[in-house]
């Protein structure tokens, strides 16, 4: 009986012991799992909290660039905006319409001149003082723009304003063309056509005006070079056809102006325009029809022959005793030229070879003008013969300044000269021409000394 109640508690202990110990060993393991599950949370935690500080510090930023900004576009005590800097410190852009090609070019020129009587051969209305210096010159700067197609047809501009050294604005050509390469060719605006009395490295020529206008000065002697009706005038326009077939060149050339302006101005009729010793009035514009053909046989060869002539009547004369209006508005002239271009095939010891002769027959008036003139190793020099026939004259018209007051003939012989100095500090647009030139007028008049021309010059010529 003891030992079965011994047994009894015995095996009642061990249940008790082995019921207490299993759930020790649960809590323990619970516990780990718990201390895992808040490290993990306090991990997540963490990283939320690390996620908010940059979120805020995201925001912090883009509130101080707002108000960066906001005081960036605030001009304070006269500073520029910061949007304003940026711009200004910025590359340039040039932008172009996309329908073409743009050329900008440049072309200075400015000399220094001494002469024997400040003006041209053939003016009356400039400074007559003797041993003149002087400076004069300009700047030109060309805009051509083209637009051509992939058979050759093509259409542009050119434009060349002049700012010259006296603070004077002018222009040198202004014109449109449109045709096909090599072939046809239109041209109108403001321009010169063919040149048909080159003077070759003409430096320092004072033979007459530079234009189709005051060519003419009355009471002196002309220069006729066939270009009254070549263009560039100041007082018309241009309008031209071209052609070229092989070796054979072809122009025709209109000018529309006021031909009264071919006539300089005369001090002593009150600034008008005279011819032979009376005002001229204008009635009607002229027009000059042009043609000029050019025949290039070879490289260097080349043969030109060409007329001029106003084709309007009665377009500017003078008034008669009666009123009636006295037409001295026709004006035709001639010209052949020849010219030997060496260059062309051999630039360094080439010879560029010019003969020309023009003849004008014009109302009581008939001129006459041969020229040579050659250029070999940058050195040119030539020769200008003029012959004037005057059948009709009203009187005096300038006083003491006239060198021609009659009917009769005159004959201007002129000689000049240039020398070319190139590349000047080594650089292939600078370059600086030597010029000088003699003139003398002759008639069966006793004609004073004083009417001799000569003088020298220094350009100085640089292209960009």
């Amino acid at each position: 009986m003891k030992k079965t109640t011994l047994a009894v508690a015995i095996g009642l202990l061990a249940v008790a012991n082995s019921s207490w110990a299993r759930p020790q060993q649960m809590t323990l393991e619970q516990r780990l799992e718990q201390l895992e599950s808040r490290l993990e949370a306090a991990e997540t935690r963490a990283a939320q909290a690390e996620n908010k500080v940059q979120q805020l510090q995201v925001k912090q930023a883009t509130e101080i660039k707002e108000i960066k900004e906001a005081q960036g576009n605030t001009p304070v005590n006269g500073s520029t905006p910061a949007d304003e800097t940026k711009k200004n410190s910025s590359i340039p852009n040039l932008l172009l319409s996309g329908y073409g090609d743009l050329k900008i070019y440049g072309d200075v020129e400015f000399n220094m001149d001494g002469e024997s009587r400040r003006g041209t051969l053939t003016t009356m209305s400039e400074d007559r003082t003797t041993e003149q210096w002087d400076m004069d010159g300009r700047i030109l700067i060309g805009f051509d723009g083209t637009r051509k197609l992939d058979d050759g047809r093509f259409a542009g501009f050119s434009i060349q304003p002049l700012a010259d050294m006296y603070g004077s604005m002018n222009l040198d050509d202004a014109y449109f063309h449109f045709g096909q390469e090599n072939d046809w060719k239109v041209k109108l605006g403001r321009f010169e056509a063919a040149d048909m009395f080159p003077l070759n490295q003409d430096t320092f020529v004072e033979h007459s005006g530079n234009t189709a206008n005051d060519l003419y000065s009355d009471g002196q002697g002309y220069i006729y070079m066939m270009k009254e009706g070549r263009g560039r005038s100041d007082a018309g326009g241009n309008f031209m056809l071209s052609k070229q077939i092989d070796d054979l060149y072809l122009e025709l050339n209109t000018l529309i102006e006021d031909g009264s302006s071919l006539y300089a101005s005369n001090d002593n009729f009150g600034g008008s325009r005279t011819y032979h010793g009376r005002e001229m009035t204008k009635e009607k514009n002229v027009v000059y029809l042009r043609p000029v053909a050019k025949w290039t046989p070879t490289k260097e060869l080349a043969f030109s022959a060409g007329m001029e002539s106003n084709v309007v009547n009665n377009a500017y004369g003078y008034y008669d005793n009666n009123g009636d209006l006295v037409d001295q508005s026709g004006r035709t002239g001639y010209g052949l030229t020849m010219t030997w271009n060496g260059l062309a095939t051999d630039p360094e010891n080439g010879v560029v070879f010019n003969l020309n002769t023009a003849y004008m027959d014009a109302q009581n008036e008939q001129d006459f003008t041969a020229a040579t003139n050659v250029l070999w190793k940058n050195f040119e020099l030539g020769y200008i013969y003029a012959h004037n026939k005057i059948d009709d004259f009203a009187g005096v018209v300038c006083e003491n300044d006239c060198v021609i007051e009659d009917e009769g003939a005159y004959d201007i012989h002129t000689v000049h000269a240039s020398y070319l100095i190139p590349n000047v500090m080594d650089m292939q647009n600078f370059n600086i021409y030597l010029g000088t030139y003699y003139s003398k007028i002759q008639s069966d008049e006793e004609i004073s000394s004083d009417d001799d021309r000569y003088g020298a010059r220094v350009r100085f010529k640089y292209f960009f």
